[in-house]
């Protein structure tokens, strides 16, 4: 079934003829930036949005890929920061980030002779909360990994195949994700964040993330990990260390949330944890 599904998007990818991708450096992005440079060569080109809600070290890896398997990517700056509608945070921010991407993307395509923009959305993707589908659906652009009905499960395990190192690459949401919805969105909130959890990935902490909350108190990071990596930060020595680190970087308070790392869960559309009375078998 996976291979008739490749199969299928490198048809799928041929029948373009060309085309933008836009990229990201993640697990999607880069499959499907490498998959098209296979079927089109010089055909295809990877391009990757740059703006204070990309971390650095995301922008060199995502470069560094396009390096290393052989694929162009092309650096753009986006504008969704001068978009007040963007910095109000809303349940829809990724609307007005897509848009900001697919209003640079459009007009660089069609100036080069590129037939097709397309984009990393999956099969997995569908029916979660992903307001930038609605801007990708007005300028036109494909899924080709949706339309070839990929899972991200598949994606992984192609990448794999393909001898990507993304295969196992944790999820990576934009910077603004950790800023609750209806809390402004600022270049100095995102630097804060990247640092943060920079600092955790350097501790050898695989899923990360640091929520950013604002209080008449000051700021709050609530650190998301994933469930097998809470204990590690329980650890008196990594405790104090983490603390003291977030601390200087900013944060009057750090706290960790013990029900770990769950996805959507600044948007209201994390998956519920179950409750369980002591005892039972799990």
């Amino acid at each position: 079934m996976t291979e008739a599904k490749f199969s299928h998007l490198r048809e799928l990818l041929r029948s373009y003829g060309s085309c933008v991708v836009a990229y990201s450096g993640g697990v999607d992005s880069v499959f499907l930036a490498k998959v098209a440079h296979d079927v089109l060569g010089a055909s295809a080109l990877a391009a990757i949005a740059d703006s204070p809600s990309l971390p650095r070290q995301e922008l060199a890896e995502a470069l560094a890929l396009g390096e290393r398997f052989g694929f162009p990517v092309r650096v753009v700056r986006t504008a969704e920061f001068s978009d007040d509608r963007y910095l109000a945070n809303p349940l829809n921010r990724c609307y007005f980030c897509k848009h900001a991407l697919f209003t640079e993307l459009t007009p660089l395509a069609r100036a080069e002779g590129f037939a097709v923009l397309a984009y990393g959305e999956n099969a997995s993707d569908v029916g979660d909360h992903r307001p930038g589908a609605q801007a990708a659906t007005e300028f036109a652009v494909r899924a080709p990994l949706k339309e070839a009905g990929l899972t991200k499960a598949e994606i992984r395990e192609l990448s794999g195949r393909l001898g990507l190192p993304t295969a196992d690459k944790p999820q990576m949401a934009c910077l603004s994700s950790r800023v609750p919805p209806g809390e402004r969105v600022t270049p100095e909130k995102l630097a804060m964040i990247e640092a943060a959890e920079l600092h955790l990935r350097s501790l050898g902490l695989f899923d990360v993330r640091v929520r950013h909350h604002e209080s008449a108190a000051g700021a709050l990071a609530r650190i998301e990990l994933g469930a097998r990596e809470v204990d590690r930060m329980l650890d008196p020595n990594m405790r104090q260390s983490v603390a003291s680190r977030l601390q200087a970087i900013g944060y009057g308070h750090v706290t960790l949330d013990l029900l770990g790392y769950r996805r959507g869960a600044n948007n209201g559309t994390a998956a519920p944890i179950p409750f369980r009375e002591p005892g039972t078998v799990h």
